[in-house]
């Protein structure tokens, strides 16, 4: 039996018949149904709203099943091929859509919102089922309600709470918790750093960091924990399981910031890769130029074994030079290993920034035999690339051979964004985020911008599958903006020197609030905004000055007192006649007369 999918023009059915009748058994369902024109058996490319493609391999269709469900983080589907995705952030309706395709024409037609309530403005990320139970994550709780059979929404009333986030956080990092689950009924929870290098002034340039790092207590690593025990919190246990009130255990370390996390059925291990810190150009220009910011530190391909330490803060992985160095915080100069050189190598170094949010491994039968217990990672791209593009905003393949994986990756979707280059990360029309495989052996992708849904289906030759249906994506890798090594000077989109405020801005500012001032959503605030920008000029200085933590985004902007009185009246007249705006300048004294006012308090 083999799987087939017939396409009358933007229709689609699919169902399994014998591949020697597969093009009979299709005209005869196109005669009894439609009168539309017979357009083949073949794969077609599928053309989605406003002429936007995804780049495929050649056999492989992604289809749109939904669309606009809400800013979407990770996806499950259900074994009757229900799929459940997580929003951002609560709403009235809840955090959580359910959809089903209750007609069979490839579309999810019915839809719902449910759960989420009680965390209406939390960064929401996980979401799993295990046993008939749907897991979701808060960034404080992990939770579950128990699924009904046959009904698409689960038994809302019955909220079990199995982890408690009960340690203060002082800061809205890294707070993301996916879910993970072993087979012997325990369930995996990383908990984020809470600062980019635990810094004793977290991103204020030069400043040193902390060692012993204070943080590892109780972030940077990944928590064990009970699958089906209530009310957990995270202590550390020797032993888990003669506790009469169990509670989490500390099963690895090290580990600043994790969002795409999966177990491995092959080989019985945790996997995740790791988003590497940031700002290296920002934080220590005398050592890393703007190319080094875009490319380092590399996002790690690791696995997670029990009591490991993968060396954050003190060190991360150079994939230019192939080593693991230590970071100028801790004394590194950008080439020394240091005691880092005691940390494992992750399995690959992929390059800086790509954002990697979601990983599944590939056990399904649909997919040719090239990808089975592979592993997909979405790469939901960068933010703090400049003055280079963005890069990520496709979905990766990491290939399983003889019981290891490939050091070598593939791209295996891109096209998310479509625009290209990406300048800022408001350019993308979307940024694939979860990955999903359903019971059919699809791999279904969530968008986090508008909440797409794609299924992506093979439909080609299974036994003719090789190296000839990836050539277009080998050239991809080595073409697409998003994807390439940048060029040192071509790609530098800032080389036909800037203005001094402007040259500030790029180097402190972009980063976060990104080269047109439209900042990223959740995380990082847009810098226009009249009651700051435009009105009195002590306002916005004194930000500058000392920053400011707001609940409404994720990362609190440190503080710039670090800049000279000159070089902070330049930025700010370059923020307030740009970006659409055209207030007057502000001065060399003015910003004086505020610095000194706030040192008086």
């Amino acid at each position: 039996m083999e799987y087939k999918l017939c396409r009358v023009n933007h229709f689609c059915i699919s169902s399994y018949f014998d591949a020697s009748r597969i093009r009979s058994a299709c005209i005869i369902l196109l005669t009894a149904f439609f009168t539309l024109q017979f357009t083949g058996c073949q794969p077609t490319p599928i053309q989605l709203p406003s002429d936007e493609s995804l780049l495929l391999p050649d056999g492989f269709i992604a289809v749109m099943i939904a669309d606009s469900v809400g800013p979407a983080r990770h996806i499950v589907v259900n074994e009757n091929g229900d799929i459940y995705v997580k929003l951002r952030r609560a709403t009235e309706e809840g955090n959580i859509v359910a959809l089903r395709d209750t007609n069979n024409d490839g579309k999810a037609d019915l839809i719902k919102r449910f759960g989420g309530r009680e965390s209406r403005g939390s960064y929401e990320t996980g979401i799993a089922i295990r046993d008939g139970y749907l897991y979701f994550s808060t960034h404080l709780h992990v939770m579950r309600y128990p699924l009904i059979p046959g009904e698409l929404l689960p038994d809302t009333t019955r909220l079990d709470t199995l982890v408690i986030d009960d340690h203060e956080h002082g800061s809205h990092e890294h707070i993301a918790k996916p879910i993970s689950f072993d087979n012997n009924g325990y369930m995996y929870i990383p908990y984020g750093a809470p600062s980019d290098v635990c810094q004793e002034t977290n991103r204020l340039p030069a400043s040193p960091g902390l060692d012993p790092c204070p943080q590892l207590e109780k972030h940077g690593g990944v928590w064990k924990f009970y699958a089906d025990s209530l009310n957990q919190v995270q202590e550390e246990s020797k032993n888990i399981t003669e506790q009469v009130n169990p509670t989490g255990k500390l099963y690895a370390t090290g580990l600043r910031s994790i969002v795409a996390m999966d177990w491995n059925p092959e080989d019985g291990e945790l996997y995740t890769v790791l988003h590497g810190r940031d700002n290296l150009h920002r934080m220590w220009p005398n050592i890393y130029s703007p190319w080094d910011n875009a490319m380092l530190p590399a996002e790690e391909f690791v696995v997670v074994t029990e009591d490991s330490d993968y060396g954050w803060p003190y060190c991360f992985y150079d994939q230019l030079l192939g080593k693991m160095v230590l970071g100028p915080e801790y004394g590194g100069d950008g080439e020394a290993a240091g005691r880092c050189a005691d940390y494992d190598d992750p399995i690959i170094g992929f390059p800086g920034h790509y954002a990697p949010n979601g990983l599944q491994f590939y056990q399904g039968e649909q997919f040719p035999d090239y990808y089975k217990n592979g592993a997909f990672i979405a790469f939901h791209g960068s933010t703090i690339r400049n003055p280079y593009p963005q890069a990520g905003y496709f979905v990766a393949f990491v290939p399983y051979e003889n019981g290891e994986f490939s050091k070598d990756w593939d791209v295996f979707i891109n096209g998310f964004a479509v625009v290209d280059p990406i300048v800022s990360t408001g350019d993308a029309h979307h940024r694939p985020m979860g990955l999903a495989v359903g019971p059919d052996g699809s791999l279904y992708v969530s968008d986090s911008v508008i909440g797409r849904i794609w299924k992506v289906m093979f439909t080609g030759d299974r036994n003719q599958f090789g190296e000839n249906a990836l050539v277009r994506m080998v050239e991809e890798k080595h073409s697409a903006s998003n994807i390439r090594t940048p060029d040192k000077e071509e790609d530098n989109l800032q080389r036909d020197a800037p203005v001094v405020g402007e040259a500030i801005y790029q180097t402190y500012c972009a980063s976060c609030h990104q080269m047109d001032g439209a900042g990223v959503d959740g995380r990082f605030p847009p810098i226009y905004a009249p009651q700051w920008v435009n009105g009195p000029k002590e306002p916005l200085i004194t930000i500058i000055l000392n920053g400011l933590d707001s609940p409404r985004y994720e990362i609190p902007m440190p503080n710039h007192g670090f800049l000279s009185d000159e070089e902070l009246a330049e930025v700010a007249t370059f923020i307030r006649q740009n970006f659409g705006e055209t207030s007057d300048s502000v001065s060399v004294d003015e910003v004086r007369t505020v610095r000194e006012s706030i040192h008086q308090e």
